[in-house]
């Protein structure tokens, strides 16, 4: 097949969260996350055993590794000339690093996958700057693709998870009235919610939990009304950290596991992770092993839904977001679920400094 290459983007930039990979790692690891903070090395060993009970290993570099593999072995059946690097925010490899590498290769005009679906300030606005960081003095410039909370390819592995497992329980005599389908994401401060639909207040349904709340509402009644129409379902957040002082999203998902196994209507429970595209850390201990132990102790059986990691469907739709920013593709030609997209794309970074490309678009039509 003939290689086609993209006139506007030399090369893609996986770019995600980051973790350790062995017990020496967990401490410096997370003092890169809570940078600024001013937080003691005795209160981070306090949140420290997630990781130490996996041996100071965090599962999403490994993750990572695989979804590169996924979406070069992707990019080269459609033809498509692009190499992967991948970076990431909190531990190695280091966007600061990978842009050096990348420009050295002749690598300057990057499109950015970020691996977070959702508009927040730590989705969205901390990988903003750090690739400001990044590419600061260089010659590197860095778009990203929109956030795509609702774009098929994403939305695809819940809905065949949903289904499987409500199908599961249905096969154990649990009818589907009776299971009760939970949509789980981060928590996140009430604040930061509200703060997240700044500038989109135009846009269906935004509320008090801005755009992040609103995507995750809009998303699980696609997933539930696609896969399990008859089950009741709701939205529930996990990770909950910070000072207790300050308002986060809520129902927690023990809590509202608790809930339900005390009215009394509910005999199961699916658990969703749709606010993480792989499984991370918080995914594999307050989720799995948590949330299925919270459900086990008032008597009600749990299915977890796994997340997208690299299925089918998803690696094939991070290409499509690519293609959409090499080829110019139109709003009303983006594929997406909901009333709410497709979300708008974001302004480039370039040498540090964020670019206005719709100035930059005029400025180049009018010479």
């Amino acid at each position: 097949m003939a290689q086609q290459q993209s006139a506007r983007y030399d090369a893609i930039l996986l770019s995600s969260f980051g973790g350790p990979e062995g017990q020496d790692d967990v401490i410096p690891f997370l003092r890169n996350v809570t940078a600024g903070r001013g937080i003691p090395d005795e209160r981070l060993e306090e949140v420290a055993h997630h990781y130490r009970h996996f041996g100071g290993v965090s599962p999403i570099n490994e993750q990572n590794r695989q979804l590169k593999a996924a979406l070069e072995a992707e990019l080269a059946a459609r033809g498509i000339e692009l190499p992967v690097y991948w970076g990431n925010r909190n531990w190695a490899p280091y966007f600061g690093d990978v842009v050096a590498r990348a420009s050295a290769a002749g690598h300057t005009r990057l499109l950015g996958l970020v691996t977070s679906a959702y508009t927040s300030y730590s989705g969205v606005g901390q990988y903003r700057e750090d690739f400001e960081k990044a590419t600061a003095g260089t010659d590197v410039a860095i778009d990203r693709v929109r956030e795509y909370f609702d774009h098929p390819g994403f939305v695809q592995p819940f809905v065949e998870g949903v289904a499987d497992a409500t199908a599961e329980l249905a096969a154990e005599g649990i009818a589907p009235e009776r299971t009760h389908i939970m949509y789980v994401t981060h928590s996140i401060p009430n604040t930061a919610a509200k703060a997240s639909g700044a500038g989109f207040e135009d846009r269906v349904g935004l509320g008090e939990g801005g755009a992040y709340v609103a995507q995750h509402l809009a998303v699980a009644a696609v997933i539930s009304e696609q896969a399990a129409p008859s089950s009741p379902w709701s939205l529930v957040y996990q990770s909950r950290s910070g000072d207790p002082r300050t308002p986060w999203l809520e129902p927690d998902i023990n809590d509202a596991i608790e809930e339900l196994a005390e009215r009394g209507q509910t005999d199961a429970v699916v658990i969703v992770p749709f606010g993480f595209v792989s499984d991370h850390m918080e995914v594999m201990w307050d989720l799995d092993n948590e949330a299925l132990e919270t459900a086990g102790e008032h008597g009600l059986k749990a299915r977890r839904v796994p997340t997208p990691g690299v299925h089918p469907a998803y690696v094939a739709g991070l290409v499509d977001l690519v293609l959409e920013r090499v080829n110019d593709v139109p709003d009303a030609e983006r594929p997406h679920l909901t009333a709410l997209g497709p979300w708008p794309d974001h302004a480039r970074i370039a040498g540090g400094a964020v670019v206005d490309q719709a100035a930059e678009s005029l400025e180049a039509a009018s010479r």
